[in-house]
Parts: C-alpha cells; structure tokens; sequence
C-alpha cells in the first residue's frame, strides 16, 4: 500500500512538470501592403517561393495585397 502511494506521488509530480515551452514570435513594427502592383514588376523565385520585384524591393503576395519582404 506505502508503495503504491509512492508511485501515486510520483506521477503527479510528473505530471505537473511540461517539456513544451512556449515561443514567442514578435511582429513587425509596421507592415507596407500594396494592393496592386506597378505594371513593370518582374516574378523572381527564391528557394520555391514566388516574389514581386519591383524598384528595388521584393512583394509577397497576401489575402490583402502585397507585402514588402526582406528576401
């Protein structure tokens, strides 16, 4: 009986303990959404990703419209 109240004790204590951590991801400061694109844009891909460049700057496309990234 005293070890089966061990082992009770044990497992509740490890159940309390979580390996999962909780990370963070901290959003841009502030977002430049295009709604549409100039008409001389050129499609480049990146690593299987499909980017807008235009002047210099590289789009991606949203629901909301284009996006500047950082390639």
């Amino acid at each position: 009986m005293k070890y089966l109240v061990y082992t009770l004790v044990f497992v509740f204590a490890l159940s309390l303990n979580s390996c999962a951590s909780r990370v963070v991801v901290k959003q841009p400061a502030s977002v430049t959404v295009v709604k549409k694109l100039p008409r001389h844009y050129k499609v480049v891909r990146v690593k299987g990703k499909r980017y807008y460049f235009f002047n210099g700057k590289h789009y991606q496309k949203t629901r909301r419209g284009y996006v500047v990234v950082r390639v």
